[in-house]
Formats: C-alpha cells, sequence, structure tokens
C-alpha cells in the first residue's frame, strides 16, 4: 500500500502542475492579445483625431505594458505621445509635457517618428507661450518657455524669453532663478540673423541662412545682409540687478554688476545698465561717471547715443534725451526710430500745457494765458512737424508717423494735409 501510494501521488501531483501551468500560459496569451488589440485602436484614433478615445485604449494596455515586447511597447509610448500632444497649441502644459516624456521614451527605443513628435511638442509650447504673451497671460507664458527649455537645454533662447515673461507677470524669484541660470551658462544671447530684401513687397525677411542663399540665387531677394545681435548680457546683469533693488539688497545689486562686468569686459551695454542701476539708486554723480565714461569709449556709435537717448528719457531728461537723438541721427541720418523718438519727446510737453489750460478760469487774465498757451502748444506742434515729416519721407509705409502728422495737421487748421494723409492710412491698412 505504501509503495502504491508513493507511485500514484507524483502522477496526481503532476498532472495537477501541468494544469495550472496551461491555465496561465492561455492568461498571458489572451492579455497580450487583447494588449497589441487596445495599442492598435489606440494608434487607429490617433490617426482619426480622437485623442481622447487614444488615451482611454492606452489607458487599458498599460498595466500590462510589461508583457508587451518592444515594438509594442515603442508605439504604445509613441501614440501616448501623439494623444497627448493632441492639437497641439491648444493642448495644456500637463499634457504636452506628458507627451514630452512618451516621445523621448519611444525614441530611446528607436522610434524615428518620435524626434518629429518632440519637435511638435516644442512648437507647441512656444506658439501657446507666444498667445499668452500677447494675452498678456505673462505667467503661464514663461512656465511654457521654461518647459521647452527643459526639453532641450540647448534651447537657451526659451530660457531668456521665459525670465522676461517672468518679470513681465511681477514674478521676481522665479524671474531671478532664470536670469542667474543664464548668467551661470554663460549666455550672450549675441546670434547671428541672415536677412534680405523680398524684391516684390520691397520687404526685409529673416530667414536660415541657407535659404536666404537660396533665394538671392533665385533672384527673387535682393540686399543679403548678415547681422550679428547685440550682446544680451548687459539687460540680464540690469534685470537681476534691479530685483536686488527692489528688494532692497544694493550691495547684491552692485556684486551682480561686477560679476557681469569682470565676465564680459569692454561690453559697453554693461556700462549702461551700471548706469541705469545707479540711477535707480539715487546715486546720480556715479550714474553720471559711468555716462561719460560710455561716450569716451566709442564716441561714433550712432545706436549708442539711440541708446542714451531711450535712457535719458525713461529718467526723465527730456533735453538730454532729445540732445542723445539728435547725435546718433548726426551719425546715421536714416535712423528712423531717433526722429520718432525726437517727436515724441517734444510732444510730451503738451500735456503739460493742456493741464494749465484746463485749470485756466473765465477772467480777463485768464483768457489772455489761454491764448498764449493755446499758441504755445502751436509751437509743440510745430517742432515735432520736421522730424515726423522726414520720417514719411524716408519711409513712406511708417503709419505712426503718418497718424501723429496728420492729427498735427488737423490742430493746425491744415485740414487739406491731413486728409491726404488720412486717405494714405487708409490705402496703406487695406
Amino acid at each position: 500500500m505504501i509503495v502504491k501510494n508513493n507511485i500514484t501521488n507524483p502522477k496526481k501531483t503532476i498532472r495537477m502542475k501541468t494544469n495550472l501551468l496551461s491555465v496561465a500560459l492561455s492568461f498571458v496569451s489572451i492579455v497580450a492579445i487583447a494588449q497589441k488589440k487596445e495599442i492598435k485602436d489606440a494608434g487607429k484614433a490617433v490617426e482619426k483625431g480622437n485623442y481622447t478615445e487614444a488615451k482611454s485604449f492606452l489607458s487599458q494596455a498599460e498595466p500590462m505594458l510589461s508583457e508587451a515586447n518592444d515594438n509594442y511597447k515603442t508605439d504604445y509610448y509613441l501614440y501616448k505621445g501623439q494623444a497627448f500632444l493632441g492639437t497641439g497649441v491648444n493642448s495644456s502644459l500637463s499634457d504636452l509635457m506628458t507627451a514630452s516624456e512618451a516621445f523621448k521614451q519611444a525614441k530611446e527605443m528607436g522610434s524615428d517618428e518620435a524626434a518629429d513628435g518632440l519637435a511638435a511638442v516644442t512648437n507647441a509650447l512656444v506658439q501657446s507661450a507666444i498667445n499668452d504673451q500677447n494675452a498678456e497671460n505673462y505667467s503661464e507664458a514663461a512656465k511654457k518657455l521654461y518647459a521647452g527649455y527643459q526639453m532641450n537645454n540647448q534651447d537657451t533662447l526659451y530660457l531668456y524669453y521665459a525670465a522676461s515673461n517672468a518679470i513681465n507677470a511681477k514674478e521676481y524669484d522665479t524671474a531671478l532663478k532664470y536670469y542667474e541660470n543664464l548668467k551661470d551658462l554663460g549666455y550672450t544671447g549675441i546670434e547671428t540673423q541672415y536677412v534680405a530684401v523680398n524684391k516684390e513687397t520691397g520687404e526685409e525677411e529673416m530667414m536660415n541662412k541657407t535659404q536666404r542663399d537660396l533665394m538671392v540665387k533665385s533672384g527673387e531677394y535682393i540686399k543679403p545682409e548678415d547681422r550679428v545681435t547685440e550682446p544680451k548680457t548687459g539687460e540680464i546683469a540690469k534685470n537681476i540687478a534691479l530685483i536686488y533693488i527692489q528688494e532692497g539688497k544694493n550691495d547684491k545689486a552692485i556684486e551682480a554688476m561686477n560679476d557681469a562686468k569682470a565676465a564680459n569686459p569692454g561690453d559697453i551695454s554693461l556700462l549702461q545698465s551700471e548706469a541705469n542701476m545707479y540711477y535707480q539708486m539715487g546715486d546720480k554723480a556715479k550714474y553720471k561717471e559711468i555716462m561719460e565714461e560710455i561716450l569716451s569709449k566709442d564716441s561714433k556709435n550712432p545706436t549708442l547715443y539711440y541708446n542714451l537717448g531711450v535712457t535719458a528719457y525713461e529718467m526723465g531728461d527730456t533735453k538730454a534725451a532729445i540732445d542723445y537723438y539728435k547725435k546718433a541721427i548726426e551719425l546715421n541720418p536714416e535712423m528712423t526710430e531717433a526722429r520718432l523718438n525726437i517727436a515724441a519727446a517734444i510732444l510730451a510737453k503738451e500735456a503739460g500745457i493742456v493741464e494749465q489750460m484746463n485749470g485756466l478760469g473765465m477772467s480777463k487774465a485768464d483768457t489772455k494765458k489761454y491764448d498764449e498757451l493755446a499758441e504755445e502748444r502751436k509751437q509743440v506742434y510745430k517742432e515735432a512737424l520736421p522730424y515726423l515729416e522726414q520720417v514719411i519721407s524716408n519711409d513712406p509705409k511708417n503709419v505712426e508717423a503718418i497718424r501723429t502728422s496728420m492729427n498735427i495737421y488737423y490742430q493746425l487748421g491744415e485740414n487739406d494735409k491731413a486728409e491726404a494723409l488720412q486717405a494714405k492710412i487708409t490705402e496703406l491698412e487695406k
């Protein structure tokens, strides 16, 4: 009996193990088949633009993803990236970042399409950020641009614009973090721009070098030019310093500026930022000293005088601003922006005159004073007009100059000239 039991029991045990193994294998096979179907269905849904449906299929497939072979895993991540990317610019930041991670995993597994997916995510982030920026939703724009930088830390321009938007959003701690990051990376913002003039439109256009050279060779574009942009180190240092000044940390502001100057010796823009910094601190003597140093270093640079004019105007020194703009024009007679800014600086006097006029009563003395102020106001218009007229002569499509001149002519009673400019604006805006 003992021998029979020893022989019989092992047979029963072996049969039971075989049955369990068969069931387990069948279960895995069924799951794998179901999972493959769900991944394929997700792909079909993506092709039809049914992104919500695709996400549902992918969610069902995910729990058993470890059982799938590499080909199906690659498809899974690729479809996941496409589903969360969706239409692109209308997708949420969270979905775009999910899409980015999925495309990265698909790329690591050998997907050729994943690189295009990553590029599409970046484009969506940037375009969405531009939309936010135009809508003055600066905080969201900063987040999206920073996400674009995180996707590829070679895209330092996105980090720069993320910092700028954070400044506009008054999120100074975030902006400071981004600016410090840029400074540590040695970011200068210097780039070469490739431009040419479209013969048909007469407009200057910027493109990549290969495209620009081909367009010029085709004869459709003329006047090719390579331009090297100004460094942004001065602006970055200035903004870091201004954030510290706002926080009452003047010593840190000076330290940040000194570090920037040490890293970028000879950078005129940094000296200008340093001058602005001392003005913000109320140290006007130091401001004047640095400004004189700037002029001694590069006295023939029209852009420098233009920038000094902008700074002087921002600081409330209108006379100095106009003098700087005039010097810029003397060095570069084609500098339209300087003429426009002179006109704007002159016309700014009007506000004070109008305020005085509105404050007068009805007495004889007040009436006389009113007439004197009205004449003074006309003289302001007449002083600004030649600069605007020269802008229009140099740039006949400059709507800003045309519209301002038109309004002045109406104020001066020169209706024929005003109406001629109104017709010109109507034509340009068609």
